[in-house]
């Protein structure tokens, strides 16, 4: 399953990825309670879901982030779709799920948009 949201912010993609480290995870999402150690591009953050070991990768216009022992796969990316516009890509292994879940991402998504405009 795919989530999505887009925020209207001028940022470009070298600020965009300098600006969110696994350390800051929780100034741009709510939904992330703490971040329980940063060891730069993984870490280990305690979320709506549970502790969870974080992966954080630069990809082409931002950053993608992964929570690999996750049971759902659950993996996010933020990237700039224009200087104008930054876009939350979330995406989980299922074609359907619980819908107590499906709102949970829904939360998680809309508190990034929250926490990047």
């Amino acid at each position: 399953m795919e989530f999505y949201c887009t925020v209207n912010k001028p940022i470009t993609t070298t600020e965009l990825q300098s600006s969110i480290t696994i350390s800051d995870l929780p100034k741009f999402c709510q939904s992330i309670y703490e971040v329980m150690h940063d060891d730069g591009d993984h870490g280990e953050i305690n979320c709506i879901w549970g502790v969870f070991i974080v992966h954080r990768e630069i990809i082409k216009d931002g950053l993608r982030f992964t929570l690999p022992g996750c049971p759902n796969a659950v993996a996010w990316t933020v990237t700039t779709e224009s200087n104008n516009e930054v876009v939350v890509h979330l995406t989980i292994n299922k074609k359907q799920h619980d819908p107590d879940f499906i709102e949970s991402i829904e939360e998680f998504v809309e508190d990034w948009q929250v926490g990047l405009g």
